[in-house]
């Protein structure tokens, strides 16, 4: 009897001793060395796990004895999984983890795309928002047609609907009109003038790796349009690993939508290519006979080739090519059956085809020269039953960029010409044709000061064929307090061009509008500045926290205005006296434990306008705006997501005030080993402006829309798979 309790004793001491198993770690980033606050650790298969503290440093408790994977993972890293056996050999105790960071790697060097620079994010002076791969991948399933949802929910950003028959939006940053963002594709500025009416509702997510933001004037980097900002859409690019997915998604409203992504390298050559078809039946949602979602079928191709002669050397060159039909108006004459009563519409039939070629070239010295050409061409015909506008635009855009890098001082010097050229068609008078073409140069310089303090200096000086020269000044500064807190300041000059192809001119058409005589309207002229403070620290040991608080302010001289010529019905684009104001702040809180993360996100901005000494609020802009979103992960397979935004009350152009209202949405995936499923409810409240109003005034026959200030699609619900082959 002795003998078996001694025995049983024994048995309970070894599944104690096998239960209580540990892992100690330190996560690091792969580039820097510096330590991952926050960093995730989790048995796989388990809910045991654990969060780095503010020394990178992991510990795990209770793990059974055997083999078994943990599952890294960070915010804009890509997640490892690694295989222990435990209890753990004396070698293996107190290992250090490394990350790599999700940007884009370049032989040793990180390259920035946005900025050009060499440098780690974290060590650039100029402020940049990153939308990395996993918040992209969870986009693309929630609306993988278009990347206006990706864009509606990062602070500061508001995507305006311009249009409500056709459905076209606009991106404005910090309440300044979309006209003053540019909107880059890996580095080419692909969706300006004209073809920039449509862009964001034609741009898909799955392809892109991640998303670079900047906000604030950065004239200084790609020329004239962004005084508002920047937002570079960065597209992958062939891995050693191949990857291949399809995405089918389908929804309430009969839309489908079907993409498919390829990208595979070989020994010296590598290839990426993304196709897509995209349907939508034209929707009503309040009975009011006319589409609250147009009508329309869309196809995309976009093929990338790469070719690398040697570890040193790339050279890419892609095509893409779009071609949509978008109809919305009276839902009779949508479906064949107009008559005497219903007979308005709105036809939007638009082909867009570009090239982008790219040399990259890493000297002995480390240094990087860089060649990059587009040439874009888009066509849009507007047609309604008493009216029609047709145009096409060549737009060109040639770089050659130098970079010197360096521990203490990097240079960053280039020159670009940029053409762009509309031609409208079928018109005998009053036609809107242009040609504007601009030669800039410019040179960067970031230099460390000391080892907490970095300052970023730069200098444009563009010519355009209009006898304009513009010089644009831009300095950044950065300054690491200490290793939980930072500060950066930035400040700059902008300009924009004048053009016809804006908010107030999409919304009407472009119907009765005159051409812009460029001897008599000057280009718009801005001066901004901006700053944020960032603080990030472990909570409890195992809660990563971080907060960043950003300030701006944003002037434009003689903004660009549309007005009515006294006893006609033409419209007139006119340099106002007076000038354009965007001022507030950002705030941004992020919370993470474990498989749950939250984000909270406020928004003030105070724009207004000064036209003849009268100041008046900037219409169709929210001063408040409020972000959140709550996000449960559990082993890379279930992701569970709510978010909810809410929108201030906004003043329309008649003065009349509209009131706020509040968008939620539910989501969830659950991944398998090659494919996933995924199921979206999207503004279940059914926030929508026709529930607080008529869409239109006027009659059946020729309606007068009203401004758009909320969703008019209402409630969503989709769902589909997606395989990863």
């Amino acid at each position: 009897m002795k003998t078996i309790i001694i025995v049983a004793i024994g048995l309970f001491l070894s599944q104690v001793t096998a239960a209580q198993n540990k892992f100690e770690a330190l996560i690091k980033d792969q580039l820097t060395s510096q330590p991952l606050i926050g960093s995730s650790g989790v048995v796989k298969g388990t809910t045991n796990g654990n969060s780095s503290d503010i020394n990178g440093k992991i510990l795990i408790e209770n793990i059974p004895g055997g083999n078994h994977a943990i599952i890294f993972s960070f915010i804009g890293y890509q997640t490892q999984e690694l295989v222990f056996n435990f209890p753990l050999a004396d070698s293996l105790r107190g290992q250090t983890i490394y990350l790599k960071s999700e940007e884009h790697d370049l032989g040793e060097v990180t390259i920035t795309s946005t900025t050009r620079s060499s440098r780690n994010i974290a060590n650039i002076p100029t402020r940049i928002e990153t939308i990395a791969a996993g918040e992209l991948e969870e986009k693309s399933v929630m609306q993988p047609g278009n990347i206006k949802m990706l864009l509606t929910e990062s602070t500061g950003i508001q995507t305006q609907q311009t249009s409500q028959v056709s459905g076209s939006a606009s991106i404005r940053i910090q309440g300044l009109d979309g006209k003053y963002t540019q909107l880059l594709q890996d580095g080419f500025p692909l969706y300006s003038g004209f073809s920039s009416g449509l862009s964001i509702l034609q741009i898909p997510p799955l392809n892109l790796k991640r998303v670079e933001v900047i906000k604030g004037s950065t004239s200084t980097l790609y020329g004239g349009g962004a005084i508002a900002g920047l937002i570079n859409l960065i597209s992958k690019e062939p891995q050693e690993k191949t990857e291949a997915s399809v995405l089918v998604n389908a929804n309430q409203t009969s839309a489908l939508d079907i993409s498919t992504f390829y990208a595979e390298q070989y020994k010296k050559t590598g290839m990426t290519i993304y196709a897509a078809t995209n349907f939508q039946k034209a929707y009503n949602n309040n009975g009011d006979d006319f589409s609250d979602i147009p009508r329309f079928a869309r196809y995309t191709i976009n093929p990338k080739f790469f070719y690398y002669p040697n570890q040193k050397t790339t050279l890419s060159v892609g095509l893409n090519a779009g071609i949509e039909k978008r109809m919305g108006g009276d839902l009779s004459v949508i479906n064949g059956h107009s008559d005497s009563k219903h007979v308005f519409f709105e036809k939007n039939n638009s082909n867009r085809y570009s090239s982008q070629s790219k040399f990259e070239r890493i000297f002995s010295n480390n240094t990087i020269l860089t060649v990059k050409n587009s040439v874009g061409y888009f066509s849009r015909n507007i047609s309604r039953a008493d009216y029609n506008f047709d145009g096409q635009q060549v737009a060109t855009f040639s770089e050659a960029n130098y970079l010197v890098p360096g521990d203490k001082s990097e240079w960053n010097m280039g020159l670009n010409y940029v053409t762009d050229q509309f031609k409208q068609l079928h018109s005998t008078s009053n036609k809107l044709d242009y040609s504007n073409t601009a030669l800039g140069a410019f040179a960067q310089n970031s230099l460390n000061l000391t080892s907490k303090f970095i300052v970023e200096s730069g200098l444009r000086i563009d010519m355009t064929n209009h006898r304009n020269i513009f010089v644009l000044p831009r300095l950044s500064l950065l300054y690491k307090i200490n290793p939980k807190l930072t500060t950066r300041i930035s400040s700059g000059l902008g300009y924009k061009m004048p053009t016809v192809f804006s908010e107030e001119a999409e919304e009407k058409a472009f119907k009765n509008i005159l051409p812009i005589d460029f001897s008599q309207i000057k280009p718009e002229k801005s001066y901004g500045l901006n700053g944020d403070i960032n603080y990030k620290a472990t909570l409890l040991e195992n809660i990563f926290f971080s907060i960043n608080q950003m300030f701006f302010y944003t002037t434009i001289e003689k903004p660009l205005i549309l007005n009515q010529l006294p006893a006609t019905d033409q419209l007139i684009f006119e340099n106002a006296t007076g000038n354009f104001q965007s001022k507030g702040f950002e705030t941004n809180v992020k919370l993470r434990y474990m498989g749950f993360s939250t984000y909270l996100g406020y928004t003030f901005i105070d724009a207004s306008r000064k036209v003849n000494n009268t100041r008046t609020i900037n219409p169709l802009t929210a001063k408040h705006r409020i972000n959140a979103n709550l996000m449960y992960e559990w082993d890379e397979k279930l992701r569970i997501a709510y978010e909810a935004f809410f929108v201030g009350k906004q003043r329309l152009n008649s003065g009349e005030k509209t009131r706020d209202y509040w968008v939620m949405g539910l989501s969830g995936e659950y991944k398998f080993k090659h494919f996933s499923l995924f199921l979206n409810f999207e503004n279940f409240l059914d926030s929508r402006q026709s529930r607080w109003g008529p869409m239109y005034s006027g009659t059946i026959q020729n309606p007068i829309f009203h401004e758009v200030y909320t969703p008019t699609d209402g409630f969503i619900f989709n769902g589909g798979f997606k395989l990863n082959l």
